[in-house]
């Protein structure tokens, strides 16, 4: 019986990646500055949806977000309604006690345009809410492949490096980063995934924003 449990959650949870492989509204941005190895993008204020999940990998967060926040897509909330997928699906840490280090994570999910103005409500047994990204600016670094744990803070290291050396160090000091994926586990070959870091800069026409709390 366990068995069939655990290969029927596989085979859901694959149906629910496919899905989200399939999706094509994501929040809108432009990009403001870019370099080598990272740009600047400024997002648009919008809403998405948000799942915390304190104490447990970023991989283990990811999953167990994304499972919750799949079901109020696919009808758990109050409303009964059913909301089309979207990308990316974004992992952010909250700050821990050092450097790139996490007390926990939550896994959030941009509404789609017929949504933003009146957001359905979640089910409070799927502990998700809405909440407002703000417009502001954002440090993006590009990387291929799978988005594992390991993986993520060596990325992320790399991105604090390069915004070190430039104008935006300050700004970035005692942030979280996330992590936004866009393909499912399926997919091999030419895999997309960014880290985020919030930055303030005023000369690029960004807001100022301060750590969130979610």
């Amino acid at each position: 019986m366990k068995k069939g449990v655990t290969l029927l959650r596989i085979v859901v949870n694959a149906i629910c990646l496919v899905i989200v492989y399939g999706a094509s509204e994501s929040p809108q941005y432009t990009v403001v500055h870019s370099e080598s190895d990272f740009e600047i993008r400024l997002y648009r204020t919008s809403v998405w949806m948000a799942a915390s999940a304190l104490d447990i990998s970023f991989e283990k967060a990811t999953w167990d977000g994304f499972h919750r926040l799949f079901q109020f897509t696919e009808g758990a909330n109050l409303n009964f309604s059913r909301i089309p997928m979207t990308v990316p699906v974004l992992t952010t840490t909250v700050p821990g006690a050092g450097p790139l280090q996490s007390q926990g994570y939550y896994v959030s999910l941009y509404l789609p345009i017929k949504f933003q103005g009146n957001p359905p409500l979640p089910l409070p047994e799927l502990n998700i809410r809405p909440y407002e990204f703000t417009t502001h600016c954002v440090a993006v670094r590009k990387f291929s492949g799978f988005a594992k744990d390991g993986r993520i803070v060596k990325e992320a290291e790399k991105l604090a490096t390069s915004l070190s050396r430039s104008p935006w160090a300050p700004s970035t000091t005692r942030r979280g980063y996330s992590i936004a994926q866009y393909n499912t586990p399926i997919r091999i070959v030419s895999r997309k995934n960014e880290v985020w870091v919030d930055v303030d800069a005023p000369e690029l026409g960004c807001e100022s924003v301060g750590v969130a709390a979610y």
